[in-house]
Order: structure tokens, then C-alpha cells, then sequence
């Protein structure tokens, strides 16, 4: 894949990057499904929040994407919870899981389509950056109190489905079948806009 492009999905997926929220409770055998490194798709809309505060369940989502839809410009009520959206069908990378006690933590990457066979077969300094701050947050803030306008009926109905299944654990997508291809380490210098694969380290022996 030529850098152009490489450059464009990065682009498309790290530019204006932002965190969300999504509690709920989930039973072990659906957590288990979650692991790091795959690819997931969500059929339905995703509703998450900007606001992080204490977990509210046995599980977070946090989400991070730079495509989400700020409700609040088209409902004001939308603010008082930070609400916003991802259209549906769309996927994720799993980059992280973080347990604590009894909660746990899935950090997910919405990642655009066209991207998925790279981003299943590579991993980068970006990811390993907003992976430090996934976990620092939710070690920060799984004790805090809780929202209380993200306790209502209305909003936990919204949030309370497992993402990427079905609540039988059946998933919506089957990240075996993406084409398996030698793993690249790419990295990129956001300042001097450059990107590198599989980089050689200048101590190689030849």
C-alpha cells in the first residue's frame, strides 16, 4: 500500500479524534468475545456520551472516533447528556481491555471501512498513544460518582446492548475472514508528516 494511502486512512480515522462513554452491564460470556486486535461491526446506531463519569454497570465502551454526530445541534435536551452518535453499520478495532475489580473497561477504535484489512493487520504509535489515555481514564474515573443525567430510564435503554453482537453473543461480524497478511508496525510523525512501515532499526545486521 502506497504511503498516499496509508496517510489517507490515518487521516480519515485519527484526525479529530474524540473520547465517548458508553456504560452498561454485560455478562462474562458476552465480555469474553471482546478480544485485542479485532474487528467488529456494529449493525445499529451507537449513542455514547462526552461526559465520563463513575461506570453505572459492570462495563464500559470507551469509544474513540472522529466521526461521531453531536445531537445536541439538533436537540437541546441532547446536551444536558453529552449525546452523540455513529450512524449504523459501523466498525470498530478492539485496542484494548482493561480490568478492575468487578469492571471492565473495552476500549474500541471506529475505524472507516475501507480500512479494515490494515488495521487488522497493523498496529501504530497513534494506537499505542490514545491506548495510555484509555487506560489512565478509566483508572481515574471508575471510582468518581456517577452522572446523574446519564441514570435515566431512557438513556440505559439506549446503552444497554452489547456492541458488535447480538445479546445471544452472536457476532456481526467474522474478522477471520479479513485476508491475513505479514504484520506491520507503522509510524507516524504527526509534526513533520511523515509515515513509516516496518521501520529498520539502525542497529540491523545485515
Amino acid at each position: 500500500m502506497k504511503n498516499a494511502r496509508l496517510k489517507a486512512i490515518y487521516n480519515d480515522t485519527f484526525s479529530g479524534l474524540k473520547l465517548y462513554y458508553r456504560d452498561t452491564d454485560l455478562p462474562e460470556n458476552l465480555i469474553s468475545n471482546y478480544k485485542i486486535g479485532q474487528i467488529i461491526l456494529e449493525k445499529g446506531f451507537t449513542d455514547m456520551t462526552s461526559i465520563g463519569g463513575g461506570l453505572s454497570g459492570n462495563f464500559r465502551y470507551l469509544i474513540a472516533s472522529a466521526h461521531a454526530k453531536d445531537l445536541s445541534k439538533f436537540n437541546p435536551d441532547s446536551a444536558k447528556i453529552g449525546h452523540f452518535l455513529l450512524d449504523t453499520i459501523a466498525y470498530f478495532k478492539v485496542l484494548d481491555i482493561q480490568k478492575i475489580g468487578n469492571k471492565t473497561q473495552v476500549f474500541l477504535l471506529n475505524i472507516p471501512d475501507n480500512s479494515i484489512t490494515l488495521l487488522k493487520n497493523s498496529s501504530s504509535n497513534l494506537e499505542d498513544e490514545i491506548i495510555e489515555k484509555a487506560r489512565k481514564k478509566f483508572e481515574t474515573k471508575i471510582n468518581l460518582a456517577l452522572v446523574p443525567e446519564l441514570q435515566t430510564e431512557s438513556w440505559k435503554e439506549r446503552t444497554k446492548s452489547p456492541l458488535g453482537m447480538n445479546e445471544n453473543g452472536e457476532m456481526f461480524f467474522d474478522d477471520s475472514r479479513i485476508k491475513v497478511e505479514s504484520p506491520k508496525r507503522i509510524e507516524i510523525n504527526i509534526e513533520k508528516k511523515t509515515i513509516e512501515v516496518n521501520k529498520k532499526p539502525w542497529w540491523k545486521i545485515w
